[in-house]
């Protein structure tokens, strides 16, 4: 069994804004992400699917690294009770970027950090407010490619941040990891 070192984390995640905020904060840690199913239960709350989700990821990496301190994490947008995954197209995106224009929504992420002595895991909101978008600002958007595999069709430190006057929480939740909530997981374990 290799034992990871002392301080040091996994990241069960693909995604390299995660590991640049984990970076950012100080943190030691390897990539090894698992795939898994990430479709929604039906009767399941925007946060609880995203912190299911960070449990998931971050059991399936600790069962390839035994011994290890894993971080899950999944990441949605939430509108009028509409789960906002990645688009799947440009019209899809088009369609979630139309929901946000004008309005408010909130941000989930699911945190969760499994080792050998168990899990502990959290969820962070944040509220986004987006300015009204027309169609042109939604075309030009989606043309820079930046909606592409990004909850909700927008990446708040990109491009998007020019639709974006104001949130209400964590910038870093918005982001894709709530590095406040991840430093207390990982400081109680």
């Amino acid at each position: 069994m290799v034992r990871e070192p002392a301080g040091k984390i996994i990241l069960a995640s693909r995604s390299p804004r995660r590991a640049e905020l984990l970076a950012a904060a100080g943190f030691a840690f390897d990539v090894l992400a698992a795939d898994v199913d990430e479709t929604p239960i039906d009767v399941e709350e925007p946060a609880e699917y995203v912190e299911r989700l960070a449990i998931e990821k971050a059991r399936a990496v600790l069962a390839m690294r035994p011994g290890a301190r894993v971080l899950g994490a999944d990441t949605t947008v939430t509108i009028d009770g509409e789960i906002l995954g990645k688009p799947v197209d440009d019209q899809d995106a088009r369609r979630m970027l139309r929901l946000l224009s004008g309005r408010a929504h909130v941000v989930h992420t699911g945190v969760a950090v499994a080792s050998d002595q168990g899990i502990q895991s959290g969820v962070d909101s944040t509220r986004v407010w987006f300015e009204t978008m027309t169609d042109e600002d939604i075309s030009w958007y989606v043309a820079t490619r930046e909606p592409v595999d990004r909850a909700g069709a927008y990446a708040i430190q990109g491009f998007a941040s020019r639709f974006i006057p104001r949130i209400e929480g964590s910038y870093s939740n918005v982001v894709g990891l709530p590095v406040a909530l991840v430093s207390s997981i990982l400081r109680k374990g």
